[in-house]
């Protein structure tokens, strides 16, 4: 893992939006997987401003939606998918086509996995993986446990994610989550993640000890070969 320093949370977003950037430029024909939240926020701003002067970087990129919280429509305020399509899908002009999403309220949750993990097998794997790290060292919807599931699957929400800040809002809250596995995750060719956000002081010091455990689910990018994680400073 390649950490980068950052004095705050603007250098954050730019220096992780230039190397999405010059991912995009190896090579825009790209499968970008982005997480919901506050720290890539500035990220995707980012890249919104780019794509208004170059929007042809962005014509063959395709979009993975990482999780999604079980049981609320698509078109809740608070649910990741119209969170995906206010700050990228509709600003990036990504067709449906070209976005792969989790069904918020699926008849059978199970089959609904089943689904992405065969779309997953045929489109795959992950070129660019966002990621953002719960107060309890979360990725997605990969909670702290005793075991960690490879692929997508149903996921029971701990009560940190319950409480994060898309959830405040919520007159509903979710029944459970749907996400994308680890493999998934530690498949992707590049991973850009952000520490960033109040609260996160005792995950990123355990996360700095370089000791893997699935109670970090964070843990397990350090075996990973191409992460790039930018610390906001300003934030720990």
């Amino acid at each position: 893992m390649q950490i980068h320093y950052c004095s705050d949370y603007n250098e954050m977003s730019q220096m992780a939006s230039d190397q999405v950037i010059a991912n995009l430029r190896e090579q825009p024909k790209k499968l970008l997987c982005p997480t919901k939240g506050a720290s890539p926020m500035g990220l995707y701003k980012n890249l919104v401003e780019y794509h208004e002067k170059e929007s042809k970087l962005f014509d063959e990129l395709t979009i993975i939606k990482q999780d999604e919280w079980g049981g609320l429509s698509a078109s809740d305020p608070n649910s990741c998918e119209t969170y995906l399509k206010t700050n990228l899908l509709e600003p990036l002009k990504i067709s449906q086509e070209r976005f792969m999403s989790f069904d918020s309220s699926p008849v059978d949750a199970k089959k609904e996995c089943n689904r992405m993990d065969n779309e997953i097998q045929e489109k795959g794997p992950i070129d660019i993986c966002i990621l953002g790290m719960g107060k309890n060292g979360h990725l997605g919807f990969n909670e702290p446990d005793k075991h960690l599931i490879p692929n997508c699957h149903i996921a029971e929400l701990s009560p940190t994610s319950l409480m994060g800040s898309m959830t405040k809002t919520m007159l509903h809250k979710p029944n459970y989550g749907l996400t994308l596995g680890m493999a998934h995750i530690l498949q992707s060719k590049t991973i850009i993640f952000l520490l960033s956000g109040e609260g996160k002081y005792e995950a990123t010091k355990k996360l700095m000890n370089k000791e893997i455990s699935t109670y970090l689910p964070a843990s397990f990018l350090w075996l990973h070969p191409n992460v790039h994680c930018y610390l906001d400073k300003s934030s720990m």
